[in-house]
């Protein structure tokens, strides 16, 4: 690592012709640029290269190399693991690359790495256009897609990724090359779910369908003593749904801080109005709600819908699998780990694959999971730090529990920073091989390992 007099003079000759801010530790906001989204995460990088352009992300790039400094890359700030800051190393922050371009002719969209989902929808959304982006608006465009994407949109559109055309990415060495289906056809197929392995992504490319402006969306609530029948009810509607309808469920607090447990289901259908009132009357028809807000909405709105219970700041520790059956045994064991839960933010989500999702062969892109079924992830979200240790706890405790009912398939986008080696290896399976190979040719010395990290093939 460089010593600080060598990081101040690199940071000196940095600045010089970059056309962001280079800040130091002590500088005016370099406390606010430090910070992800996860509270729980706190780390004070050496150096903090908040870019303008690739030019800026290549030089950052160089100047960590030179200083042998840990390069994390932050977008959006969102990832769980606190992947986009490093303890004494380099921070290259693409928050201020938020440029946007929408071709509505030939509907696809070109955003730079540092642009968020809710920016995202809010251009596209002006030609009624939209592409599959996070259930949380102010997630990063670039992390949740190079990890895969799960959203709204994915059972009739297919995840972010699935609707990425071609992305620029700055490589190891410096050099920024184009990735898609006709160039670096190799590369752009690992960036498909592989994450930040390969380099930065400065600007990515997508396909666009029309959406709304206005879809069939909301929440519908139910007192945690139903959650046995809703939960089962929830299994049921999910057996047979169309492709336009994307329903998930979850075991939650009521947003009025009370603490007060409920059992939800949260669901978008992206077809026409009348299809999307037929499509949500069996749930809507079903016991006794404690809220329903389902109706009409727009899909701005819809993509914002879950981001007051996922504010900044909080901490946050998650353990996500993907389930391989929703039998009674499984819902009874998801019903109890919620019980015992210690945090009035906490969660336990169930969110369910099927339609374009699943219709994309295994190989085609890095991210392998395509059957129909459904992803698990137990979410301890809390605010006094105070309770760290017993949400935590929480987390692995019931993960431990929902053991029986899962899978070897991970969402990498949901795996915790102290899970490595194995864990990623599994979250990729029959493409682990392929994705070492690419790591060895694009980044053989594994200068992008702030992630779930690809080891290059020797």
């Amino acid at each position: 690592m460089g010593s600080t007099r060598g990081v101040a003079e690199a940071a000196a000759e940095l600045a010089k012709q970059f056309s962001g801010r280079i800040l130091l530790p002590g500088d005016a906001g370099y406390d606010d640029a430090r910070r992800v989204h996860n509270g729980l995460i706190d780390r004070r990088p050496a150096l903090i290269a908040r870019c303008r352009g690739a030019a800026d992300v290549a030089d950052a790039v160089g100047a960590a190399r030179a200083l042998g400094l840990e390069i994390a890359v932050r977008g959006g700030g969102h990832n769980v693991a606190g992947h986009g800051t490093v303890e004494d190393g380099l921070m290259i922050d693409l928050a201020g690359m938020q440029g946007i371009h929408v071709d509505a002719k030939a509907r696809t969209a070109r955003a730079e790495g540092g642009v968020t989902w809710n920016g995202f929808n809010r251009e596209t959304q002006l030609h009624g256009l939209a592409t599959t982006g996070g259930v949380v608006s102010s997630t990063g465009i670039a992390g949740l897609t190079l990890g895969g994407g799960l959203g709204w949109l994915m059972s009739r559109h297919g995840l972010a990724l699935d609707n990425l055309l071609s992305a620029d990415i700055v490589l190891a060495d410096g050099r920024v090359v184009t990735a898609s289906a006709e160039e670096n056809p190799d590369l752009f197929w690992a960036l498909r779910g592989g994450g930040g392995n390969f380099g930065v992504a400065t600007s990515l490319q997508y396909r666009l369908h029309p959406v709304g402006p206005t879809v069939t969306a909301g929440l519908i609530a139910y007192p945690f003593a139903a959650a046995w029948d809703v939960l089962r009810h929830y299994r049921d509607v999910t057996a047979a749904l169309p492709d336009d309808f994307t329903v998930f469920a979850g075991m939650v607090h009521a947003p009025d801080g009370s603490g007060t447990k409920l059992v939800a289901m949260v669901l978008c259908h992206c077809g026409d109005a009348a299809a999307g009132q037929a499509a949500v009357r069996p749930i809507k028809a079903f016991g006794t709600p404690a809220m329903d807000a389902v109706g009409p909405m727009p899909y701005c709105a819809v993509n914002a819908m879950l981001d007051g219970a996922y504010p900044k700041g909080a901490l946050n520790y998650w353990k996500s699998a993907f389930l391989s059956h929703l039998d009674d045994d499984a819902i009874r064991a998801l019903i109890d780990c919620f019980a015992r839960c210690p945090t009035a933010m906490g969660q336990v989500l169930v969110e369910h694959f099927h339609g374009a999702v699943t219709r994309v062969g295994v190989g085609d892109t890095a991210f392998p999971h395509r059957s129909p079924g459904y992803n698990m992830l137990v979410l301890g979200e809390w605010m006094d730090p105070r309770q760290n240790d017993a949400c935590i706890a929480w987390v692995r405790e019931s993960y431990a529990a929902l053991d029986a009912f899962t899978g070897a398939g991970r969402y990498v986008n949901y795996i915790a920073e102290d899970e490595r080696g194995d864990v990623v290896a599994a979250a990729y399976g029959p493409n682990y091989r392929r994705l070492q190979q690419v790591k060895a040719k694009y980044d053989p010395q594994n200068v992008f390992r702030r992630n779930q990290n690809i080891r290059p093939a020797a």
